[in-house]
């Protein structure tokens, strides 16, 4: 898929839509996983056809400037017997492109529904 230069695919939108949805449940942080199960749990969600697409996805954000990540302290998965987990944050940056995302979603339902209207009968 082509795409102009800054622009996000639904795919990012759906992973930074769930980053504010677990900021606002109290998670600043979270992990890949978390981000896939959240995700999935949306109820208009596409399928997350890989793993591998959603870090690539996040690896995308990051390098947008739209979210922000960091390893978790060693101690911690060292405590629980686990591999380590890079965490992410989403950035000012990242909050503002979700909520021009849905200005325009909202100006584009907006225009369709007075389109519809307007049309012959």
């Amino acid at each position: 898929m082509r795409r102009k230069a800054g622009a996000l695919v639904p795919f990012e939108l759906d992973i930074l839509d769930a980053a504010v949805d677990l900021r606002q449940r109290g998670t600043d942080a979270f992990h890949g996983y978390l981000i896939a199960k959240q995700i999935k749990s949306q109820a208009d969600a596409r399928l997350l056809t890989a793993h591998g697409t959603l870090y690539r996805a996040l690896a995308r954000l990051e390098s947008m400037g739209l979210l922000a990540s960091r390893w978790e302290d060693p101690a911690v998965p060292a405590r629980e017997s686990r591999p380590g987990r890079r965490l992410y944050t989403l950035t000012a940056e990242g909050e503002a492109a979700v909520e021009e995302a849905r200005r325009r979603a909202a100006e584009a339902a907006r225009a369709k529904r007075v389109k519809r209207r307007l049309a012959p009968i």
